[in-house]
């Protein structure tokens, strides 16, 4: 029998009388004067699911890590980018406080040679003082969020490493969950993942709406057309916005032509 689920909270960011997580207007990527992406302009509202698609190349990845500032020197951005009402543009932004509420996830699953529940509350002990048992209420309500709780309840001590790469994804998952971040970028999250990985992971992040505003980049347009209200196609140095998809919508009818 699994342990009891610790009781999550609604996140504190959702309190706050945000009503666009993210607002991006012309923004363009380039690297030695060459244009990467854009110009791109998008809402993104609070308490969403939007989706990043197009091909290899488009700079899907690049978006989301213009987002926190995490683009290599190399690259330079122009453009307006407002996220969770900071205007990334401005002298003195706190990056690292913004990184702790908007919160990047790979596409590979990375777990540290660790036990499960320090995987999961790795981000926390680097920037939230607490005690340890707070940390630990904070790491297994993460993992809950994260749809691993019953997988792994017993076994919380035990290496992360012999978790499957689903199991890993929803950790890292848990990880930035963690933080109680008002924003998540998810990089590909199910890419390398079989379809039963995949399903346990999307139904974790299709359990975020309403309480966490999510940007999901994925080449898999019937997964985007699953999880999100609205999607953005990039093409190569180009990107254009779709109208909201409507509930049940044709999965053949492409909204943004």
């Amino acid at each position: 029998m699994s342990a009891d689920p610790p009781v999550t909270k609604e996140p504190s960011g959702l309190q706050l009388p945000v009503e666009q997580a993210v607002a991006v207007e012309d923004l363009v990527v380039s690297c030695c004067g060459q244009v990467i992406v854009g110009p791109l302009s998008m809402v993104v509202p609070t308490g969403r699911i939007v989706g990043l698609r197009g091909p290899s190349g488009s700079g899907k990845s690049s978006i989301l890590r213009a987002l926190v500032a995490l683009l290599p020197p190399a690259l330079e951005t122009t453009g307006k980018r407002v996220v969770l009402g900071r205007d990334l543009s401005a002298q003195g932004v706190d990056f690292p406080s913004l990184r702790a509420c908007a919160v990047l996830v790979g596409q590979v699953p990375v777990v540290f040679p660790a036990s499960i529940l320090a995987n999961a509350a790795f981000g926390l002990r680097h920037v939230v003082r607490g005690s340890r048992s707070e940390l630990r209420r904070r790491a297994e309500a993460a993992l809950v969020e994260a749809g691993l709780w019953d997988e792994v309840a017993e076994r919380l001590d035990s290496p992360a490493e012999e978790l499957s790469i689903g199991q890993r994804q929803r950790l890292c998952l848990a990880r930035a969950l963690a933080l109680d971040p008002r924003l998540l970028l998810l990089d590909e999250p199910t890419s390398a993942l079989d379809d039963e990985s995949t399903a346990a992971v999307e139904a974790a992040v299709a359990g975020l709406v309403g309480r966490r505003t999510v940007i999901i980049v994925s080449h898999d347009r019937a997964q985007l057309e699953r999880l999100c209200s609205e999607i953005v196609v990039l093409e190569r140095n180009e990107a254009s916005r779709c109208q909201p998809l409507a509930v049940g919508a044709d999965s053949s009818e492409d909204p943004c032509q």
